[in-house]
């Protein structure tokens, strides 16, 4: 028998003015009220992320609707002090007509894809992104690798706390390696030991990329939708 889910039920409100949408998430807790289709049903659209081992979850949110959208992979790698100290010039608001082009292109099947989404919101979602990393918004900076006047990749971090921080955005095609030792660089410079990185369990190169960087996977999720 699959058992009942407790969950609040909470507003998506950046996402929802972006996308032009009613969503909202599912955030699990035991002393919520039991979720039903008739409380799901106040959204056009709602969210749930769930680590992968909690098969449980899994069917019951299949039972109330849901179906799987990706799998997503946690990783995280310990700063050293050895690494290469690549050049890379931090973005500026010059940049992001091209930033936001390149990011528009690259990361077009992402869980904002169709059929759940309009067909250009991918991309439009990560142009977004990448033009407030520049900004110092949600991300703090925007590293960039350029080859002449051309960007042939970036990396935008943003610090969590005084130890740690994460990789938003990473694009750079056979350059992953040199944007990688340049987020670790970002990180000594502001003692942080730890940084942390999520990416899609089909991106089997962006995994090999990271895992040959240092990083080890921590954890694993599935996100589903209503």
């Amino acid at each position: 028998m699959i058992g009942q889910l407790h969950a609040r039920l909470e507003n998506l409100d950046w996402e929802n003015q972006f996308f032009g949408v009613n969503s909202g998430i599912v955030r699990f807790t035991d002393d919520a009220p039991p979720l039903t289709v008739e409380r799901l049903a106040a959204y056009g659209r709602v969210q749930a992320k769930i680590p992968a081992h909690r098969i449980d979850w899994l069917d019951a949110l299949q039972q109330l609707g849901f179906q799987l959208v990706e799998g997503e992979v946690d990783l995280v790698m310990t700063v050293g002090t050895d690494r290469a100290h690549p050049l890379m010039a931090k973005a500026q608001p010059s940049d992001i007509p091209k930033l936001r082009d390149i990011a528009a292109q690259i990361f077009t099947q992402s869980r904002f894809r169709a059929p759940w989404y309009q067909p250009d919101d991918s991309g439009r979602f990560y142009a977004q992104w990448i033009e407030n990393a520049v900004l110092g918004t949600f991300d703090h900076e925007c590293l960039l690798l350029k080859t002449g006047d051309e960007i042939s990749g970036f990396v935008s971090l943003r610090q969590l706390n005084d130890k740690e921080a994460r990789v938003g955005l990473l694009a750079g095609r056979g350059v992953g390696e040199t944007l990688m030792n340049a987020a670790a660089d970002w990180c000594q410079q502001r003692n942080i030991s730890t940084l942390r990185i999520a990416t899609q369990i089909s991106n089997t190169a962006a995994l090999r990329r990271y895992i040959q960087s240092g990083a080890t996977i921590e954890s694993t999720a599935f996100w589903l939708y209503r």
